[in-house]
Protein backbone atom coordinates (compact mmCIF):
# COMPACT_ATOMS: atom_id res chain seq x y z
CA UNK A 1 0.00 0.00 0.00
CA UNK A 2 1.54 3.66 -0.86
CA UNK A 3 -1.18 5.93 1.54
CA UNK A 4 -1.10 9.82 1.01
CA UNK A 5 -2.98 11.53 3.17
CA UNK A 6 -3.75 15.39 2.33
CA UNK A 7 -5.44 16.76 4.99
CA UNK A 8 -5.78 19.96 6.95
CA UNK A 9 -3.93 20.28 10.43
CA UNK A 10 -7.52 21.85 11.94
CA UNK A 11 -9.49 18.98 10.56
CA UNK A 12 -10.64 16.45 13.26
CA UNK A 13 -11.42 13.97 10.40
CA UNK A 14 -7.81 14.19 9.07
CA UNK A 15 -6.72 13.50 12.43
CA UNK A 16 -8.63 10.40 12.69
CA UNK A 17 -7.65 8.92 9.57
CA UNK A 18 -3.75 9.40 10.48
CA UNK A 19 -4.82 7.14 13.38
CA UNK A 20 -6.70 5.06 11.40
CA UNK A 21 -3.94 3.86 9.87
CA UNK A 22 -0.95 4.50 12.77
CA UNK A 23 -3.21 1.99 14.72
CA UNK A 24 -2.91 -0.45 12.24
CA UNK A 25 0.87 -0.02 11.58
CA UNK A 26 0.27 0.70 7.88
CA UNK A 27 3.45 3.65 6.75
CA UNK A 28 1.29 6.87 5.01
CA UNK A 29 3.14 10.15 3.33
CA UNK A 30 0.93 13.28 5.31
CA UNK A 31 0.54 15.92 3.07
CA UNK A 32 -1.22 19.83 4.15
CA UNK A 33 -3.34 20.68 1.71
CA UNK A 34 -3.75 24.15 2.68
CA UNK A 35 -0.06 24.83 2.60
CA UNK A 36 1.20 21.96 -0.67
CA UNK A 37 -2.57 21.33 -2.13
CA UNK A 38 -2.83 18.73 -4.70
CA UNK A 39 -0.62 18.77 -8.59
CA UNK A 40 -2.98 18.98 -11.07
CA UNK A 41 -2.04 14.98 -12.05
CA UNK A 42 -2.56 13.80 -8.40
CA UNK A 43 -6.46 16.28 -8.73
CA UNK A 44 -7.40 14.23 -11.79
CA UNK A 45 -6.71 10.87 -10.45
CA UNK A 46 -8.54 11.75 -7.21
CA UNK A 47 -11.02 13.04 -9.19
CA UNK A 48 -11.02 9.55 -11.20
CA UNK A 49 -11.70 7.65 -8.34
CA UNK A 50 -14.39 9.91 -6.74
CA UNK A 51 -15.59 10.70 -9.27
CA UNK A 52 -17.73 14.06 -8.51
CA UNK A 53 -15.82 17.40 -8.37
CA UNK A 54 -17.99 18.58 -5.90
CA UNK A 55 -17.56 16.37 -3.24
CA UNK A 56 -13.43 17.40 -3.27
CA UNK A 57 -15.36 20.92 -2.08
CA UNK A 58 -15.27 21.94 1.44
CA UNK A 59 -18.43 22.71 2.50
CA UNK A 60 -17.53 24.65 5.47
CA UNK A 61 -15.25 26.66 3.83
CA UNK A 62 -15.05 30.32 4.52
CA UNK A 63 -14.91 33.36 2.61
CA UNK A 64 -14.89 34.85 -0.95
CA UNK A 65 -12.97 32.52 -2.96
CA UNK A 66 -15.51 29.47 -0.82
CA UNK A 67 -18.78 31.34 -1.90
CA UNK A 68 -17.19 31.87 -5.74
CA UNK A 69 -16.62 28.29 -6.33
CA UNK A 70 -19.67 26.90 -5.17
CA UNK A 71 -21.10 28.80 -8.27
CA UNK A 72 -18.86 28.03 -10.86
CA UNK A 73 -20.31 26.16 -14.21
CA UNK A 74 -17.78 23.86 -14.99
CA UNK A 75 -15.71 20.61 -13.15
CA UNK A 76 -12.86 22.48 -15.31
CA UNK A 77 -13.08 25.92 -13.72
CA UNK A 78 -13.70 24.45 -10.14
CA UNK A 79 -10.48 22.51 -10.88
CA UNK A 80 -8.60 25.95 -11.61
CA UNK A 81 -10.18 27.40 -8.34
CA UNK A 82 -8.81 24.20 -6.12
CA UNK A 83 -5.58 24.41 -7.51
CA UNK A 84 -5.43 28.11 -6.64
CA UNK A 85 -6.67 27.94 -3.44
CA UNK A 86 -6.28 24.55 -1.59
CA UNK A 87 -7.59 25.46 1.56
CA UNK A 88 -10.97 25.07 -0.24
CA UNK A 89 -10.47 21.26 -0.43
CA UNK A 90 -12.40 18.99 1.37
CA UNK A 91 -10.13 17.14 4.46
CA UNK A 92 -8.97 14.42 4.63
CA UNK A 93 -8.13 13.12 0.99
CA UNK A 94 -7.17 9.85 1.32
CA UNK A 95 -5.23 8.03 -1.86
CA UNK A 96 -3.98 4.73 -2.83
CA UNK A 97 -2.79 4.36 -5.83
CA UNK A 98 -5.53 4.62 -8.48
CA UNK A 99 -8.27 4.95 -5.44
CA UNK A 100 -9.14 7.40 -3.55
CA UNK A 101 -11.82 8.92 -0.92
CA UNK A 102 -12.71 12.22 1.11
CA UNK A 103 -13.69 12.22 4.29
CA UNK A 104 -13.34 9.61 6.88
CA UNK A 105 -14.30 6.45 5.57
CA UNK A 106 -12.25 3.43 7.40
CA UNK A 107 -15.00 0.95 5.70
CA UNK A 108 -13.58 1.79 2.06
CA UNK A 109 -9.92 1.70 3.90
CA UNK A 110 -10.46 -1.87 5.09
CA UNK A 111 -11.01 -2.80 1.81
CA UNK A 112 -7.98 -1.77 0.46
CA UNK A 113 -5.59 -4.12 3.36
Amino acid sequence: MNIQIFGKSKSFDTKKAERYFKERGIKFQSVDLPTKGLSKGELNSVLAAVGDIDKLIDPKAKGEQAMLIKYLGSTEEKIEKLLDYPELFAAPIVRNGKKATVGFCPEVWKSWE
